[in-house]
């Protein structure tokens, strides 16, 4: 296995700088955000590292080369908006716009693409499965056409002024199962994060095992249960838990990296920081990243 981070915590950072600090700092991979310039940037959403929409030969040959000077590899490109959105005009761009990311990849030579589903929040699980059978099937075929695989994050984002559309069905194994069942698909797998299993009780490592051949990238995050404000706000209040550093949650890294190494998952682990309590500043995000990295590492043969 290899350990990478997720770019998205650098917004204003240009792509060379970014790379240059990975290879600096020990890094093999970086996992790449691809938002279209349209949207705004906030924490964590909008950013654009590689823009897919000015994307020519030159630019990529340029891109191999930074990458290749520096030793360093793509794990992913990542885009994650709401393709179940109930407004046609946003889902139609979202499609699209994945359909470039996915374009992309393909000239690049990164073979994987991590993205959400996405939900229409005013409807029931049933009819978000159906619409994601309908869209994500061509979606899919579109992937397998390019020879690149669609890794799905199982964050259930439920807070939609966080995020562009808010809302990801793929939140659980039983909705996995589902997914799965209706796109059968060597290319349609997970972008792993344990982080966001444990406030929903849902046991990361078994998980792992379970779907061991559907985890085609994975992330490093943790989360902190707050017992005492779950016990004021309920399961349906939320704030009972954080984003943390990897490492300094309540997630078990060292069962968690076996079960890694025990499905013979060769991937990468990529670290993502939203931890609020290290974003002061862009030095103070890279402590936050190098802390994880380090804590990581000690779990990796």
């Amino acid at each position: 296995m290899k350990i990478g981070f997720l770019t998205a915590c650098f917004p204003e950072r240009k792509f060379e700088e970014l790379i240059e600090w990975a290879a600096q700092n020990d890094f093999e991979n970086i996992e790449i955000p691809c938002w279209p310039k349209k949207f705004e940037k906030r924490r964590y959403a909008g950013v654009t590292h590689i823009d897919v929409d000015i994307l020519d030969k030159g630019t990529i040959d340029k891109i191999n080369d930074v990458l290749r000077k520096n030793k360093i590899e793509i794990s992913s490109l990542a885009y994650y908006p709401n393709y179940l959105d109930p407004d046609p005009e946003k889902r139609d761009f979202n499609i699209v716009h994945l359909k470039k990311v996915i374009g992309v990849a393909n000239k690049l030579g990164v073979g994987v693409v991590g993205t959400f589903v996405g939900r229409n929040k005013d409807e029931n699980d049933d009819y978000n499965l159906k619409m994601y059978k309908d869209i994500f099937t061509d979606i899919v075929k579109f992937a397998e056409d390019n020879g690149i695989k669609i890794a799905i994050e199982n964050c259930p984002m439920l807070w939609a002024d966080r995020w562009p559309g808010g809302h990801n069905i793929a939140r659980s194994p039983e909705i996995w199962d589902k997914m799965f069942e209706l796109i059968k698909s060597d290319y349609i797998g997970l972008n792993f994060d344990p982080s966001h299993l444990v406030w929903q009780q849902i046991d990361y490592v078994k998980a792992v095992y379970d779907f061991k051949e559907k985890i085609f990238h994975t992330h490093a995050k943790d989360t902190k249960m707050l017992p005492e404000k779950l016990a004021y706000k309920g399961i349906y209040g939320f704030g009972f838990y954080e984003d943390k550093i990897a490492g300094m949650g309540d997630i078990d890294w060292k069962k968690y990296i076996r079960a890694l190494y025990e499905i013979n998952y060769d991937g990468v682990i990529s670290i993502e920081h939203e931890d609020r309590g290290w974003e002061k500043d862009e030095e103070n995000i890279e402590q936050g990243i190098l802390l994880a990295k380090k804590l990581i590492l000690t779990y990796l043969i």
